[in-house]
């Protein structure tokens, strides 16, 4: 299912363990997803970064695509954020490029609106995020309410599991233009559906996902002092160029590019431009040699 050839790591840290895929050799990169999927969303734009010359790491993180259960960690979104920063640290990454895309985006800006981790990121490419007052997004309103249920969290896992429930407007057919491969989707999707253990863990990361959050990190993005790409979907009906536009105008450094014939999943949709943005950013933005 990856294109990229490389063999599953893993790593404990902030009471989960991650497993993450490391490709490539040169400056990093490092992949933030957001809820319901995992590392496979990366799957044809880390390779081409990487042949460009960038060590990319794509985490797994513990939204609910994940095959490791992380009982114990805080899957609230600072906790999420918390995590980011520490797997950076326990893989002693420095100078790092993060490509944020949707709920992954509201993480990012937690953790760079808390400042701990500024000193290992460099730089930050967002796709199509939640962010300000979006969070989640109005269609998805509901989630965090169902995923106070045990019973309502075990039906939407296997509502997803249905191809035509899957690609609805309710559903993923807002997020994506193209249909996920099968294989793709059961990577997806299979996870949450087949143990309750990562049920458990998509639950708690679920039922706190809210606005106060992202409202708070807004006035503290600022003080990030690298340059933010946005590398945002044209056609998003979810989280519109409008939205991307305000997103940019918190930092200091940013700049928008409208990516076309894409919803939010840009890398689902428009991969090969996704990459090319990635390498021209980050090689624009690159460190002077020593």
């Amino acid at each position: 299912m990856y294109v990229m050839e490389a063999a599953v790591d893993e790593t404990s840290v902030a009471g989960a363990r991650i497993r993450y895929r490391d490709t490539g050799a040169g400056p990093p990169v490092v992949f933030v997803h957001g809820l319901f999927v995992n590392g496979e969303l990366w799957r044809a734009v880390a390779p081409a970064v990487a042949a460009a010359g960038f060590r990319c790491v794509v985490p797994d993180w513990p939204l609910g695509g994940h095959t490791a259960p992380v009982p114990a960690a805080d899957l609230s979104p600072p906790g999420v954020a918390a995590l980011i920063g520490a797997f950076l640290e326990r893989l002693d990454l420095r100078e790092v490029t993060l490509v944020a895309s949707d709920t992954g985006g509201a993480y990012t800006q937690l953790l760079l609106a808390g400042g701990g981790a500024n000193d290992r990121i460099a730089r930050v490419v967002f796709t199509p995020s939640d962010a300000l007052e979006v969070f989640p997004p109005a269609i998805f309103g509901l989630l965090p309410v169902y995923a106070r249920s045990r019973a309502a969290t075990w039906l939407l896992t296997r509502l997803l599991g249905v191809r035509a429930v899957r690609n609805s407007p309710i559903a993923f057919g807002r997020l994506a233009r193209r249909r996920f491969p099968d294989d793709v989707a059961a990577g997806y999707f299979g996870p949450a559906r087949e143990s309750a253990a990562i049920r458990a863990d998509l639950r708690r990361a679920l039922r706190h996902v809210h606005r106060r959050h992202t409202l708070a990190a807004a006035p503290a993005l600022a003080n990030f002092p690298g340059p933010v790409l946005l590398a945002w979907a044209a056609d998003d009906r979810l989280f519109p160029l409008e939205l991307g536009r305000r997103l940019a105008a918190l930092f200091g450094h940013a700049r928008l590019v409208a990516i076309p014939d894409t919803y939010t999943l840009v890398p689902e949709d428009q991969p090969e431009p996704l990459a090319r943005l990635i390498v021209e950013f980050a090689t624009a933005h690159a460190a002077p040699a020593p």
